[in-house]
């Protein structure tokens, strides 16, 4: 691998973390374990491997990097869901969930799909912010209510 190539993965990883910094601005804004340092990890992680895996001029081989990509991303996600029996809820599934997205925003830009990895990253950060915007939290409110009529708690 030549050094303009060396460089053009450069710029791929400068990319990729930008991206998945700014997905995990909300969750660092809000105080949340997972935040920039560990979105912009993956992201960048993933577009290393997909980079370099791209170059080896054997599509099952990069093929295979970037399957066991998915896979070890969901191992990662799988460790930060956690559920609470006394409660009966479950915890961290919106973590794991955009942190495996953000995989995907790196396995794009390895792949020089820009376009569809922008586009992802600010939709994974609407959504990662959604929970504090008014109108989104009236209208859970609201569902939560019909819930509990139905459930004959108001009763």
């Amino acid at each position: 691998m030549d050094v303009s190539v060396e460089l053009i993965i450069v710029c791929k990883l400068l990319v990729s973390f930008l991206l998945g910094a700014f997905i995990g601005l909300d969750r660092e804004k809000h105080g949340r374990d997972a935040g920039i340092r560990t979105y912009a990890a993956v992201c960048i992680g993933a577009t290393l491997f997909t980079a370099i895996a791209a170059h080896l001029s054997d599509t099952a081989a990069a093929s295979r990097i970037v399957a066991n990509i998915v896979v070890g991303i969901g191992f990662l996600g799988a460790g930060i869901i956690y559920r609470n029996n006394q409660s009966n809820t479950s915890h961290g599934l919106t973590t794991a969930a955009t942190i495996w997205c953000t995989a995907a925003v790196g396995v794009a830009i390895g792949l020089n799909m820009y376009i569809i990895a922008l586009v992802a990253a600010v939709a994974l950060y609407l959504l990662l912010s959604l929970h504090h915007q008014r109108w989104y939290m009236k209208w859970k409110a609201k569902l939560k209510e019909k819930e509990d009529v139905g459930d004959g708690i108001n009763d």
